[in-house]
């Protein structure tokens, strides 16, 4: 029997400081974490609808996202089902509307993976710097361990250690 497909998806823009939170997870969850071969990885940037090859694909599609709500800087969400469309309808940014779109038009391929979105209230989403503040600094590693507690719950056993990938991640050589 073939193991279900599982994609875990960073998205948003890594120069303007929170925006680019769900990337800054995803790195660490691949220098961090050895995956099994059906559990991908990916940085999907700002790709919005260009998303729609890659998010028809998995039965589960984990995305790390920055979501600017109402709730204060650093909280920490977890959205899914019916909750995806109505907590992230109001968005600030062209790639969160496009990757909505993305998942939606998912229905006309009649494949719609299994969604949950983690992410966290960003700070500030405008100034153009490739570092996070540390209010979001201070939230990657719990949303690494949201991300690990869902694959956990599709029964994914992973372990300690590097993923082998090939980087084109702008951050790969600075000192964390």
């Amino acid at each position: 029997m073939a193991k279900k497909q599982i994609l875990v998806l960073g998205i948003g823009n890594i120069l303007f400081t929170d925006e680019g939170f769900g990337i800054h997870v995803l790195y660490n969850l691949l220098r961090q974490y050895k995956f099994p071969p059906h559990v991908k990885l990916e940085d999907g940037g700002v790709l919005g609808l260009n998303l729609l090859s890659i998010i028809s694909q998995p039965d589960y599609l984990i995305v790390v996202d920055a979501i600017r709500h109402t709730g204060k800087p650093g909280a920490l969400y977890r959205l899914e089902k019916d909750d995806v469309p109505e907590r992230i309808r109001a968005k600030n940014s062209l790639h969160q509307v496009d990757f909505l779109e993305a998942l939606t038009l998912c229905q006309a391929l009649d494949h719609v993976p299994e969604t949950v979105i983690l992410g966290v209230e960003p700070e500030d989403i405008e100034t153009l710097a490739t570092e996070l503040t540390a209010t979001t600094q201070a939230k990657v590693e719990p949303v690494v361990a949201m991300v690990l507690a869902e694959l956990t719950r599709l029964g994914v056993e992973y372990e300690k250690g590097a993923t082998e990938y090939v980087s084109c991640d702008p951050l790969k050589n600075r000192e964390d």
